[in-house]
């Protein structure tokens, strides 16, 4: 069996009949209404976030169209019903599958096909074709080396995998529903004798679930029938499996779905209200991610308030069940999990994990925890175990015609992060001095007031970006934080560094990339510089170790969550030196001296001096914009290096180091005027100093303006920015003129180099109606195609951080 679950409504019934709760006080209804309600149709809605692994959204309009899932898109299911007066009304997740193998996938059974990687002609799908000494016979699946389940090597860039298998069905199979499911990276065709029934573009995905419609289901027939894939590796990582299996759960009629009224996405709540029959729901999803508290910052438990109200006038029984799967717990479904009831401080606590508890023994990019525990406490009501380990918390309101509580889940995954060596958990748990079952105590005494904080800061987030744009951007970024800060990973090293490492999510898996970094600052160093220290300061130390030798910074500090040192497989000389340079300045100019950078100044000038040689016309380096092709010549990378220069010089200046700083400054001014003689064409500025008749966003330029340096001349930053206006398409500015596609981070740096509000807002409205409008149900992707509004590549990546580069420019300038 695959993706076995045994069906909600039969231990929901028996949580029913052994639980009941009259504890919990009625909360203030103003806790159930959002600051400002919200239009924004999110991608995915944040819903139970801490970090990049307990980290559970809702990529759907209604909270019941599917089943909630992590980031990978891997399913971690949450239900939730209310019953009223003995009807029973689903508000989260659906009803779900329970396979049955017809096909098995690689991580039952090793499954064999014939494969080929020569480029076939249109016709290899067919039943009938003729196979040639190219094809062979495979273990699935196929793919680069350490993937899972991987067993016939493939990983070549720019090639194909042609796969054809031979499926046998019975007339009996064909009457149940059928699904397929495949996993791939990157561009993936899937066929049934000869038609294709999947094309998903270059992306890559694990587990999807195509459901066979009737039509689907007619080009199948009892007997032999061939499911053939094709995939093509464009860049990195490569894969390919596939199965097929009848769905065995008939669900139970008896439960209704519940109407949902309304959804608010803001800062650190999201919002639902629901119609219940006579009776109304109110559910808050809270992630007290407030930066001025670390330990709530860091916090593996989040909040899920809920509000009954009667809208008759009458009193009703009402009772409110929730639980959460198993599979929050697992990074595959055939793990073998462990559930039960523990006793702690006099509370029940459900808690789940898997068997093994392979503590830090993953990393990688789209994986999901399996070692550490989830836990539900039976506060506020009372908590069991399901048959399928679910762990279980049934609120009984007895009559009422309004009430409301809240419950808690949390997961402590124990050892959290690996840094040079030694293990740490997250900041919260102070060296382990307080316990999970402490912050489960701490968060419940303090509740009132964490969710009053939380709604202030939601104020906050929204009132400033209304401030400097208007409702649709103050909806950009309160759809934009939670999914920011669930990126990261908050904690103490040994000498009491404050480390916030961000996990580079669907591009490698790298941990603390400078490169992500360097985008996501605008947020940290508009509210919190500290946190921008802090993930800046084991960089520094990297090179003040003599651990990283060369003279520029480096890229990351591994695979998340194992952060020992650079994995990345090519260096970025420019990019990392300028990135880092330019943050450290900014930071030394909000502090007003450079107590910060001055233990790493021989490291930061070695960097300076590298800019200085290198940086008027770079070579063919790697940037962060890698993925759109290596030009040599950047003209935006140019600008890295000479506002990273100047930022050299700015920190001379505060240092109090004079001629330094005069010598640095002139150094970067002459670069500009030279940029800006060479970069000019007619009425812009090139991609690349040698390349005619292009164009590029030059994000890096806003430097300047945050600055006030004045250094590149002729107006070049308002040309740009005249120019980019004609250049638009119907959901954003392209990142160059090469593609369509487009990075939403950089549009807001390149916007918040506007004059204008005016200006301003004509870059803001396309990307709202990108969010509001893409097909790619996913935490939101900042790699995306323009002109259709699909994601091109990347999800759920810390650099939307970027898009409070105005709310940062206004802030700066108020100063």
């Amino acid at each position: 069996m695959k993706n076995s679950f045994t069906l909600f409504s039969a231990f929901f019934a028996a949580c029913l009949t052994s639980a009941s709760c009259t504890n919990g006080a009625s909360l203030g209804d103003e806790l159930f209404e959002p600051y400002k309600s919200t239009e924004l149709r999110v991608p995915s809605v944040p819903l139970v976030v801490s970090d990049p692994y307990f980290s559970i959204w809702s990529p759907y309009d209604q909270l019941t169209d599917g089943t909630t899932r992590h980031w990978t898109n891997d399913e971690k299911p949450l239900d939730g019903f209310l019953t009223v007066d003995g009807q029973t009304y689903r508000w989260l997740g659906s009803q779900r599958t329970i396979f049955q193998t017809l096909a098995p996938m690689a991580d039952e059974e090793p499954w064999e096909a014939l494969y080929s990687r020569n480029v076939q002609k249109d016709g290899w799908q067919q039943p009938g074709y003729a196979t040639d000494d190219s094809w062979r016979t495979g273990r699935a699946a196929w793919g680069s080396d350490g993937l899972s389940f991987v067993r016939t090597h493939w990983s070549e860039l720019n090639s194909d995998l042609y796969v054809r298998r031979n499926v046998v069905l019975t007339d009996s199979d064909l009457q149940e529903d059928l699904y397929i499911v495949y996993s791939h990276d990157d561009v993936f065709e899937l066929y049934l004798n000869g038609t294709k029934v999947a094309d998903t573009g270059e992306t890559w995905v694990d587990g999807v679930q195509l459901h066979l419609t009737p039509e689907l289901k007619g080009l199948l027939h009892a007997g032999e029938n061939i499911v053939a894939a094709h995939c093509h590796n464009t860049t990195g990582g490569a894969y390919t499996d596939f199965g097929l299996y009848k769905d065995t759960n008939k669900g139970d009629k008896d439960i209704q779905i519940a109407e949902q009224k309304s959804i608010d996405v803001l800062a650190t709540n999201t919002y639902y209200t629901f119609v219940c029959g006579p009776v109304e729901l109110d559910v808050v999803f809270t992630a007290p991610f407030l930066m001025d508290d670390y330990d709530l910052l860091s916090s593996p438990i989040n909040y899920i308030s809920y509000q009954v109200r009667s809208t008759d006038g009458q009193q009703h029984e009402v009772q409110l069940s929730f639980s959460a799967a198993k599979e929050l717990a697992l990074n595959k479904k055939s793990q073998k999990t462990r559930s039960e009831l523990i006793n702690v401080g006099g509370i029940d606590y459900g808690k789940c994990g898997t068997i093994d508890q392979p503590i830090l023994a993953k990393k990688g990019d789209g994986i999901c925890i399996d070692w550490g525990y989830l836990y539900l406490p039976a506060i506020n009501g009372e908590v069991s175990v399901g048959d399928d380990g679910a762990l279980c918390y049934v609120h009984d309101f007895g009559k009422t015609k309004q009430a409301s509580s809240y419950l808690m889940l949390g997961y402590d995954e124990v050892q959290d992060i690996e840094y040079m060596y030694k293990r740490y958990k997250g900041y919260w748990a102070h060296e382990g001095k307080v316990s999970i079952f402490d912050m489960f105590n701490r968060m419940n005494k303090e509740y009132a007031s964490i969710m009053q904080r939380c709604r202030d800061f939601d104020k906050v987030i929204y009132d400033d970006a209304l401030a400097s744009g208007n409702e649709h951007y103050a909806e950009i970024l309160s759809a934009s934080y939670r999914h920011v800060i669930a990126a990261h990973k908050l904690f103490q090293d040994e000498d009491g560094n404050l480390l916030f490492f961000s996990k580079e999510n669907n591009s490698n898996g790298c941990v603390n990339t400078v490169d992500l970094t360097y985008p996501e600052s605008p947020l940290f160093l508009a509210y919190n510089p500290e946190l921008q220290k802090a993930q800046m300061t084991s960089i520094f130390d990297y090179s003040l170790s003599g651990r990283w030798t060369k003279p520029f910074a480096a890229h990351d500090l591994g695979t998340y969550p194992i952060a020992n040192g650079q994995v990345y497989g090519g260096d970025m000389p420019l990019e990392e030196a300028g990135n880092m340079l330019t943050l450290a300045a900014q930071i030394c100019r909000l502090d007003g001296n450079t107590a910060y950078v001055d233990k790493y100044w021989e490291v930061i000038t070695t960097w300076a001096d590298y800019l200085s040689e290198n940086g008027q016309d770079p070579s063919n380096q790697l940037c962060t914009d890698d993925f759109a092709g290596h030009w040599a010549h950047n003209c935006n990378l140019s600008i890295k290096a000479i506002m990273g220069i100047a930022g050299y010089a700015e920190m001379a200046r505060i240092k109090g180091e004079q001629e330094t700083a005069d010598k640095y400054m002139e150094r970067a001014r002459e670069m500009a005027q030279k940029w800006e003689e060479d970069a000019r064409e007619d009425d812009h500025y090139r991609l690349a100093f040698d390349r005619e008749d292009t164009w590029s966003q030059k994000y890096n330029m806003i430097w300047d303006k945050l600055w006030s340096l004045g250094l590149f001349p002729n107006d070049a930053m308002q040309r740009e920015v005249k120019y980019y206006l004609t250049k638009q398409n119907q959901y954003g500015l392209p990142l160059d003129c090469r593609k369509d596609y487009t990075k939403s981070d950089w549009i807001m740096w390149t916007a918040g180099m506007a004059d204008s509000k005016e200006d301003f807002l004509q870059f803001v409205e396309p990307l709202y109606a990108y969010m509001n409008e893409t097909p790619s149900r996913v935490p939101t992707s900042d790699w995306y195609d323009t002109k259709t509004s699909s994601m091109i590549g990347f999800k759920a990546r810390s650099v939307v951080a970027g898009h409070w580069m105005r709310v940062l420019v206004d802030k700066l300038s108020e100063k």
